[in-house]
């Protein structure tokens, strides 16, 4: 059985949700998101950094949540949830699976490091500022190419599952704005589908 080393509120909700989206059975290693856990001896041994999420299938470790989305396709369910390579979806499927961590996810990182991670007497409002610019920026391509679709290319997809989680990350953070009407109307969409719902209750 498949086995997820997660943390809440970090990039392991993604995998829980793809999970249950495909209705694979699977076991969690819930660990705190703090140093004690997550740099622990034990969890080092499954990824140097020690970051999460971390999936075990059997004797393979895989870490990085793009890559365990892409083998979770692959390995249990021959490419459900993308399109395939000859399919005209497929260019803006990979287009937007791989935004979320190119261009939304660096500012959310510095947002949450900024306002939650570091005490307050080390934090740089100017950082903080600057990272709320950037990914206010970043999103505005999401919402434009929202616009008559509930999902990035038409269907659910993995994409989503990516840069869907970051969204309505984003959003939380108060970085999706009021005039984004087709990013408001998606989160929203995300945030109702029921696995996704179990997803963040882990969190």
């Amino acid at each position: 059985m498949l086995k997820l080393h997660f943390a809440p509120n970090s990039r392991a909700g993604r995998i829980v949700w793809l999970l249950e989206e495909l209705g694979l059975e699977y076991e969690i290693n819930k660990m705190a998101f703090h140093p004690k856990d997550l740099k622990s001896d034990a969890h080092r041994d499954r990824h140097p950094l020690g970051r999460v999420p971390v999936l075990e299938d059997g004797d393979l470790v895989l870490w990085e949540s793009g890559a365990i989305v892409e083998y979770i396709l692959e390995r249990f369910e021959n490419g459900g949830l993308k399109p395939p390579v000859d399919d005209s979806r497929w260019p803006k499927y990979q287009q937007w699976f791989h935004y979320c961590e190119g261009m939304v996810m660096p500012p959310v990182n510095t947002i949450v490091v900024q306002t939650i991670l570091l005490p307050p007497d080390r934090r740089d409002e100017t950082a903080l500022k600057q990272a709320q610019k950037l990914l206010t920026r970043a999103l505005a391509p999401v919402d434009e190419a929202l616009a008559g679709k509930e999902y990035l290319i038409g269907d659910f997809s993995a994409a989503d599952v990516m840069l869907g989680h970051a969204c309505f990350m984003s959003n939380r953070v108060g970085c999706v704005t009021d005039e984004m009407t087709n990013l408001k109307g998606y989160v929203e969409r995300i945030a109702a589908r029921p696995h996704f719902q179990t997803a963040i209750t882990m969190q």
